[in-house]
């Protein structure tokens, strides 16, 4: 699913430049993904289009989190999520990157993606890509390297 969500995001950048469901299935299909993995990736990024949507309509009072407030985990997002993960989250968030409304978003897209015991860094990177994606916001550069580095690939000093 995951490298279906690469592929809408590299080439459908804007999310309005995308088309429709039925007609995306099939030019996906065509490029050669896996039907499965396709209906998966679709109905992901429409909850992420449901959730994105209703928080452009309706901001919710109170999400927006305070300079000193803290987000507490559960033990099912520590032990879906990992360490790592949460520790990105949290980088983002400190940076000014990430909202706590958008962290709401990515934690419960994330959530709804099929994975392992742990989600992987990288696949933590496509979700966080996908919902600035799909509130139309395109990342600064220093983010975009961030969003598209893969982990082993920076060399130590």
């Amino acid at each position: 699913m995951f490298e279906v969500l690469v592929y809408v995001y590299e080439n459908y950048w804007p999310g309005d430049d995308c088309p429709e469901s039925p007609q995306l299935m099939r030019k996906l299909s065509a490029v050669g993904f896996e039907d499965d993995d396709v209906q998966e990736a679709l109905t992901w990024l429409t909850a992420l289009n449901l959730a994105t949507g209703e928080c452009r309509l309706e901001p919710q009072a109170g999400i927006e989190s305070a300079p000193d407030s803290l987000r507490v985990y559960s033990v099912k997002e520590q032990n879906q999520l990992g360490a790592e993960c949460l520790a990105y989250l949290a980088c983002l968030e400190r940076a000014g990157y990430l909202s706590a409304l958008q962290r709401e978003i990515v934690l419960e897209r994330a959530s709804a993606a099929r994975h392992g015991p742990t989600l992987d860094l990288d696949d933590m990177r496509i979700i966080v890509r996908m919902v600035y994606w799909s509130q139309g916001i395109e990342p600064d550069a220093l983010l975009r390297d961030e969003l598209c580095d893969a982990r082993g690939s920076r060399l130590a000093h």
